[in-house]
């Protein structure tokens, strides 16, 4: 990650995001946009292909070759599955495109999935639906857009679903409760999270030499170590340099994702460390916390 891009202009840098957005869309378009994110109103398919082109070009000045539906299904991370913005046009060429249509849908097989594998392979189908309330990123050369997970009936296979369920259904309680104490101008409230990682580094040689770290991610042996956080090293030591630097390119990493994120210190445990964002609406930070986790990993 380069350091020459000053902090306000690296945050945010790898994200379509909305001041990108009313960049390189028409007016009319980014307010579509704009009501569809504030009241849930649909997309026509002509504004639906003029974000998609924005996010095409957006994305190919930037070095992206492929677009993906990044999605949430019921096993603890992401899945993706990645498509070239390639389209063959006669004569051995070809030209860069990427369609409203493929924006907004796409038909990845479920029966990999725990929710998809209770069914025979031909009936697993699974859709993932564009999110236009979290913005698209770039990650390894692919334009990532945030999508649902549901099936062919519309049953939610992901995480994401019932979260977007979830905070419609807070809000509309909280805007009830409102009613009550004689407010009534509030259309809507947001439910907001902050959730903070806290995180082991070991070293890559002495992670290879335990089964248990390499096939589960965590320790199911050991020993006590020979002492906690009596000396120098405790909660609110010196960051060794090895750490330090780890720290810094994670933070430049999710900076230029644009998540904010803010503290980063010690913990409690030997070889134990901490990030913490700055808290923002549950979608985004749900979103936003997958993708801590991978950069972390």
């Amino acid at each position: 990650m380069s350091t020459t891009l000053h902090l306000p202009e690296l945050f945010g840098s790898r994200v379509f995001n909305e001041e990108t957005m009313k960049d390189r869309l028409s007016p009319a378009s980014y307010g579509a946009w704009k009501t569809c994110v504030t009241e849930g109103t649909a997309l026509d398919i002509s504004t639906a292909n003029e974000i998609a082109e924005a996010m095409k070009q957006w994305a190919v000045e930037r070095g992206a070759t492929h677009f993906t539906h990044w999605f949430q299904p019921m096993t603890g991370v992401t899945a993706e599955k990645h498509d070239s913005f390639i389209s063959p046009t006669g004569g051995g060429r070809i030209m860069m495109e990427f369609s409203g249509k493929e924006l907004v849908r796409g038909e990845p097989d479920a029966s990999s999935f725990p929710s998809g594998g209770l069914r025979a392979t031909f009936e697993a189908r699974g859709y993932t639906a564009w999110d236009p309330t979290s913005f698209a990123f770039l990650k390894e050369g692919s334009l990532c857009i945030p999508t649902i997970f549901c099936s062919y009936s519309g049953q939610a296979l992901d995480k994401k679903m019932p979260l977007l369920r979830s905070i419609e259904e807070v809000s509309r309680q909280a805007i009830r409760i409102l009613r009550l104490f004689g407010d009534t101008e509030s259309r809507k409230v947001m439910a907001q999270v902050g959730p903070e990682q806290e995180y082991f580094l070991i070293d890559k040689q002495l992670f290879g030499k335990r089964k248990d770290l390499r096939m589960t991610g965590r320790t199911l042996f050991g020993a006590k170590p020979p002492r906690g956080q009596e000396l120098d090293d405790h909660y609110f030591g010196a960051i060794k340099p090895r750490v330090a630097a780890y720290m810094k390119d994670l933070d430049e990493t999710l900076w230029a994702l644009g998540i904010p994120s803010k503290t980063k210190h010690n913990e409690v445990a030997p070889s134990q460390h901490e990030m913490a964002p700055i808290y923002t609406d549950a979608n985004t930070a749900c979103d936003q916390n997958q993708l801590v986790m991978e950069v972390m990993k």
